[in-house]
């Protein structure tokens, strides 16, 4: 789309996601700035760092405002780790891949039936313990599928086998559940507002379910994924069993198969409300009031697909910037929509690292300054003078 297509500014509202496993978004927006700032030097940033509830969704809260709080928990293969929780007076923004996340796992390393979330739950009952009144719960890039029954466990649920004995760890001993006791639950849930924030809006189970789609993601093979697909409707039964018709609902809700199922876990037992998780982060992060100052809004990720338009972080922040009519334009290490797309989602031109290097292990390598010249490119183009 031609450049004229956004108006000339001198108000430049940086709100980009990470670029994975390449640069954080606060590093994307910082090497924009950057760029923007060597290509047109009177230009006016401001920079906000956006998460969709995924990866990077604290840090792009404590670039914010929000105060870091690290504790430490128990990771998706027991052993502890530090993980982290952001607060402002009495809203947290609890990630649970923080806790639970395929980062922390060994390289090369997978445990698709065994991986817990109950270091989620540890994680979720330190803002709990901070006096939180409202949790963001962001879910995504999940090394689990176990239904977040261990994040339930760490809260106080009971999963009991024929024996009386608490079910092993993991989504595949699910298969092993007998009883189901959420009257254990801290008391402390019934009156803090949990929105679950999540950019995939699959069911528990099924073909569309936690474990078909991102099953193989976190090394499920196909008979892994058959029998956490069955484990985990084993588990809806039983939830439903001692919850009531409830249970069942919830497991085809949208966002119940967000991340390897610990949406269901926090619908059922959280009392949690499912968000588009951009939505979400746009309000927490304060987002309208930035918006309002800018004239040009950039923002991006790692790759622009096809997904970007389902929900992501740029295709909720050009959602917002069109509803204002403020111009959007967009960075990336990899761009595969066409013109007509972009122009569909709201975003004016994308400019894409591949650009400039295509060879992807050194453009992933040189993201940092590759970012800061396509910035400089944007201040050419769309910036006065």
């Amino acid at each position: 789309m031609a450049d004229a297509a956004v108006s000339e500014t001198g108000r430049v509202l940086i709100a980009a996601d990470k670029f994975k496993g390449s640069l954080t978004a606060v590093q994307v927006a910082e090497h924009i700035s950057a760029g923007l700032r060597r290509g047109a030097p009177g230009v006016r940033i401001e920079s906000l760092p956006v998460a969709d509830g995924g990866d990077g969704t604290v840090d792009a809260a404590v670039a914010a405002g929000f105060e870091r709080h690290e504790i430490q928990v128990t990771g998706p293969l027991g052993a502890p780790l530090t993980a982290a929780y952001a607060l402002r007076g009495s809203t947290a923004v609890v990630e649970m891949a923080e806790a639970s996340g395929l980062r922390h796992l060994p390289e090369g390393i997978f445990a698709p039936l065994t991986a817990t979330t109950y270091g989620t739950g540890e994680l979720l009952r330190a803002a709990l313990d901070a006096g939180a009144r409202t949790i963001v719960f962001g879910v995504g890039g999940s090394a689990t599928t176990d239904g977040g029954a261990g994040m339930l466990a760490a809260l106080g649920a009971l999963f009991l086998d024929s024996d009386g004995d608490p079910v092993h760890s993991g989504g595949s001993p699910l298969r092993e559940l007998d009883t189901a006791d959420l009257t254990g639950l801290d008391p402390r849930i019934a009156d803090v507002d949990v929105i679950l924030a999540s950019d995939v809006d699959n069911p528990l189970t099924g073909p569309k379910g936690a474990a078909a789609v991102y099953g193989p993601q976190k090394g499920a093979s196909e008979e892994d994924v058959a029998t956490l697909d069955a484990a985990l409707a084993h588990y809806a039964a039983v939830l439903e069993k001692a919850l009531g018709r409830a249970a069942a609902e919830h497991a085809v809700a949208p966002g119940a198969g967000a991340a390897g199922g610990i949406g269901y876990g926090a619908l059922v037992g959280l009392g949690a409300r499912f968000r588009p998780g951009i939505e979400v982060m746009l309000d927490v992060l304060g987002f309208a009031p930035a918006l309002e100052r800018a004239d040009l809004v950039i923002t991006g990720e790692g790759s622009l697909d096809e997904q970007t338009l389902h929900g992501k972080a740029p295709a909720g922040v050009a959602a917002a910037a069109r509803a204002k009519g403020i111009g959007v334009v967009a960075v990336c290490g990899r761009l595969a929509l066409a013109p007509e797309e972009l122009g569909r989602a709201g975003i004016h031109r994308a400019y894409a690292l591949t650009e400039l290097e295509p060879d992807t292990a050194r453009c992933i390598a040189g993201a940092g300054p590759l970012l800061e010249r396509v910035a400089e490119s944007i201040a050419r183009n769309h910036l006065p003078g």
